[in-house]
């Protein structure tokens, strides 16, 4: 990012979310570059960009979309690079229809399930054919049959052959190039100000500056997080951005890119040695019931005569199995294939705690995570939770996950007891950060190394000592056991060297992980790179990418030669994956002839004496491999990789722009509008994605959308974010007196306008009632949040950080915001949309106990909710009116208690006052507390 021109943040606050990664935002600027903040907030990162622009929440693709079709309508892209390096002359199908044709949809849909059949999404091949034979179904999309789309592999899906035929004028009405042309045709000026709320003169701003900043001679960057993937369609918004980004040529080259920031120090690690359920280590995707042979599920992962280096997925595979089951994986039993689990749907979070709710779920491990306030939908997760026979919570604190049984908003307000539920709960006291040794892998895919700066207190424990010990008690217990289920336990390899307590050696971890040689002369050496495995057998290695961390046997994740001692590569700071390449697809750096498109911008090249590919990187591409080559037909996998195929994971060497497989919501992006929004989608008829994962459940009611009955109870919309002065759901921060402090209290940002219209007083409290819950926050009226005219109407926005919880063992404590958010899911990935809700906002504090619940039965009432509210998966929206019976509190009156919350601002100032000065007798006392929670670490606790 240093080496940026121009900088598009969109989807994060990175100064006040990633302060650490910023330096080089601010670095760049400081070079000349132009940063831009799109954001619906002002904030820390707005202040010092050049340019901020409040948008819309949810309404990315739009603005995005315009974007792309400014690029193209002003003949601006790049088009030596779009031409040689992207899919844009390939032709599609002539079966394919586009949203254009079919108004908002496409090709393929089942209207009942809202999964697409992508068979005509596919190139046509030189005979004429299409690859329908590799097409794929998407899945159905509720809550029985939720599909995860993300099983393809860090290289994409197989296509099968790379055959096909294309159009190098970009004439022909079916190449990409033209489909683009068409799709975006729509997405205007006057569209990105009708639908997200952005003026002319901004846009321009915005097109311009990224435009000059996007040629041989300079590059753009976009920079995102969570404000983009925590949308229905949030794999899409950034699929829209990569396509832009290509059509600037803007990938693969210095200070370009699409930068994913993580949210914390090994996030990235943690998908590469996945705790996602569909996925194994590097992004080799998980068995599933219908793959029954290790044959078939290899022919899954890649085709035969694909393009490409993931056609040697054969290769990681073994080489995984040989480093999981050592001598017993044999090509006799297919590498112990069948020890595998298989999948039969989405088992994501959320489908699990609905079977947790169904009882069909005894025990469950909760370990760098809150479920209880921290994942959406509280109140589901906490249910959740409930029903389990047994619960295992590793943290440094007593978090509410190991306290829901005793301190839940469901035991305040009398809907359980703690005698109710039945859940056993243990408490394992975990070691942090500096207590502990082992790697990181951050946003930047590096692995660093950290040494344990003190040992743990009392009975906290590292993961890697916790996880190891308990496999070595699993197998003690079945060491005599028969039955077959538990033979990948007893023959798996468990063998780490320890030290004198017993603890693994982290080291030892980390070359399994690298990989070995397994036979012959070189028995045990560790591999230099994954070029190097092989599916014989005679190679081991538990993640494929990260092959080359432990070369010769040094572990370079803990190199630190400092910066000043380096180019501004740092390439002996850490090791990045793969091979150590600081940006991948570097190819793409360097003309179709291998010559550096500018000497500004020299990265990587073509050296015509040596014969080989030299720079400043690791070049990402076959070492000798000549720009002038090309394939013959016969050709596949890495030898079909031609000089002008940069992209060497993906099956035709090429960027997409258009996805003929791999993205279940459709091959292009559309803007739809999300589940509960109110505004009418102003593309087209259709209002919501198809595809969108739903869940019709009594407890996940969603709001009416705009234009239907009911819309109008839910009037406002509320989006989330977080704090620099707290970590996540506040496990980390509620507890320390410094932290809590500084930020005690849960608070809503509110428009001036919308606080007058509403009659909330700046430090008073509101009450924010969603279709799912009801919680209270102070006010704080701000200029941050600017009203803005959608459609010709006025939109507000209300922001509500979600660090705060209710529980007895914090510092500080205050609603959730999570109990708010309902369930609805991006059907690619399974993320939630916790990016943007409906809600009302009204004066003073919220009702306690069972009031509260009567408050919120009381609105949905009102709206007429039920299952099917905003569920439609085809078309306009139908509203709710007399689908619903409507229920009836004798005791209570809907108008009685809005009028007795509004009265509460009388007093709001009062209050203001009088819980300052209570706040500040409590953090007299905080520092002693924190000092005595630390002791309590002490021992784990059963409960």
């Amino acid at each position: 990012m240093a080496n940026s021109d121009c900088i598009v943040i969109q989807g994060s606050n990175m100064a006040e979310c990633h302060p650490v990664g910023f330096q080089w935002v601010t670095e760049a600027k400081k070079r000349g570059a132009k940063v831009i903040h799109v954001d619906p907030r002002f904030t820390r990162t707005s202040a010092v960009a050049d340019h901020h622009i409040a948008i819309r929440p949810g309404s990315d693709i739009v603005l995005l979309g315009a974007l792309i079709n400014y690029v193209i309508s002003n003949d601006l892209w790049f088009k030596d690079y779009v031409l040689s390096y992207t899919n844009a002359a390939n032709i599609i199908s002539e079966e394919f229809q586009d949203t254009e044709d079919l108004d908002g949809l496409f090709s393929g849909l089942d209207p009942e399930t809202g999964a697409y059949d992508n068979a005509s999404w596919q190139y046509e091949r030189v005979d004429g054919s299409t690859a329908t034979e590799n097409a794929e179904d998407s899945g159905a999309t509720d809550e029985a049959d939720g599909h995860h789309a993300e099983t393809a592999g860090e290289g994409g899906p197989s296509l099968g052959g790379w055959h096909y035929r294309t159009d190098e004028t970009l004439q022909h009405p079916r190449c990409v190039f033209q489909i683009l042309k068409r799709h975006y045709s729509r997405y205007t000026p006057e569209m990105v100000e009708k639908a997200c709320g952005i003026s002319p003169e901004d846009f321009e701003y915005l097109a311009r500056t990224i435009t000059e900043n996007s040629n041989p001679e300079r590059t753009t960057c976009f920079a995102y997080a969570v404000g983009w993937t925590q949308h229905s369609l949030g794999a899409q918004f950034i699929r829209t951005s990569a396509i832009l980004q290509l059509l600037l040529g803007n990938i693969g080259r210095p200070g370009g890119g699409i930068m994913a920031l993580r949210g914390h120090a090994s996030i990235q690690g943690s998908t590469d040695i996945p705790t996602l359920f569909n996925l194994l280590p590097a992004y080799l995707p998980m068995p599933s019931v219908d793959k029954t042979t290790f044959r078939e599920y290899i022919d899954g992962v890649r085709s035969k005569d694909q393009k490409g280096f993931w056609g040697n997925a054969e290769a990681y595979m073994v080489s995984m199995m040989k480093a999981w089951w050592g001598d017993k994986a044999t090509a006799e039993n297919d590498w112990l294939y069948d020890y595998l689990p298989r999948i039969n749907g989405a088992h994501g979070t959320y489908q699990t705690v609905m079977s947790m709710i169904r009882d069909e779920v005894d025990g469950y491990f909760v370990f760098g995570q809150n479920p209880a306030v921290g994942s959406a939908h509280g109140r589901m997760q906490r249910e959740g939770l409930a029903h389990l026979k047994w619960l295992v919570v590793r943290d440094l604190q007593l978090i509410e996950t190991a306290t829901f049984w005793q301190d839940s908003p469901e035991i305040l307000n009398g809907e359980l007891t703690p005698e109710e539920i039945q859940t056993e709960v243990f408490f394992m006291p975990a070691a942090c950060h500096v207590e502990k040794e082992g790697s990181f892998t951050q946003t930047q895919r590096m692995l660093q190394w950290r040494e344990k700066a003190v040992n743990p207190p009392g009975d906290a424990h590292s993961e890697l000592e916790f996880f190891y010990k308990l496999g070595q008690s699993i197998r003690e217990k079945l060491a005599d056991s028969t039955d077959p289920r538990d033979r990948p336990l007893l023959d798996i390899t468990w063998d780490y060297p320890t030290d004198e307590h017993g603890d693994p050696d982290p080291e030892a971890v980390l070359k399994e992980i690298n990989g070995y040689y397994v036979g012959g002369e070189h028995d045990g050496e560790p591999l230099s790179n994954f070029g190097q495995m092989k599916d014989d057998g005679s190679t081991a290695g538990g993640c494929w990418i990260y092959t080359g961390v432990y070369a010769d046997g040094i572990n370079h994740a803990n190199k630190r030669k400092p910066g000043q001692e380096q180019d501004e590569l740092a390439m002996e700071w850490g090791w990045v994956w793969p091979a150590n390449r600081r940006l991948l697809y570097n190819r793409a750096s360097a003309d179709p002839h291998g010559k550096p498109w500018s000497e500004r911008k020299r990265y990587v090249w073509w050296d015509e004496e040596e014969k080989k590919w030299v720079g400043k990187d690791v070049p990402d591409f076959p070492a000798d491999r000549d720009p002038e080559y090309r394939p013959t037909l016969d050709q596949s996998g890495a030898a079909a990789v031609s000089g002008i195929d940069p992209f060497i994971m993906q099956a035709d060497g090429k960027g997409w722009l258009f996805a003929p497989k791999g993205m279940v919501d459709g091959p292009l992006p559309t803007h739809y509008e999300p589940q509960e929004s109110p505004v009418n989608n102003p593309l087209y008829n259709q209002q919501a994605s198809p595809s969108r994962q739903i869940f019709r459940r009594e407890d996940n009611l969603s709001a009416a959308s705009a234009g239907t009955t009911g819309s109008e109870v839910y009037p406002y919309i509320f989006t989330t974010y977080r704090l620099t002065e707290h970590h996540t759901s506040g496990g980390m921060s509620r507890w320390v007196p410094y932290l809590a402090e500084l930020q005690p209290e849960l608070f809503c940002e509110v428009s001036p306008a919308l606080a007058e219209e509403r009659g909330l007083i700046d430090g008073g409290w509101a009450t924010i009632i969603s279709p799912r819950a009801v919680i209270e926050a102070r006010v704080m009226v701000t200029e941050r949040m600017s009203a803005l005219t959608i459609d010709g109407k006025n939109f507000e926005t209300i922001g509500l950080p979600y660090h705060w919880a209710q529980g007895d063992d914090a510092l500080i404590t205050g609603d959730s915001v999570n109990d708010l958010i309902g369930l609805t899911l991006d059907p690619n990935v399974s993320i939630q949309e916790s990016k943007i809700g409906a809600c009302d906002i009204q004066p003073g504090r919220r009702p306690q106990g069972e009031a509260s619940l009567k408050l919120v039965e009381e609105y949905q009432e009102r709206a007429g909710l039920n299952v099917e509210t905003g569920n439609q998966r085809i078309g306009e929206p139908i509203g709710a009116e007399g689908d619903r019976a409507p229920k009836t509190h004798p005791d209570i009156d809907l108008e009685d208690m809005l009028a007795t919350m509004a009265s509460n601002r009388q007093n709001s100032r009062e209050a203001v006052h009088r819980d300052t000065r209570n706040r500040d007798a409590r953090n007299r006392d905080a520092r002693n507390r924190d000092a005595a929670h630390r002791d309590d670490r002490e021992g784990g606790e059963t409960k």
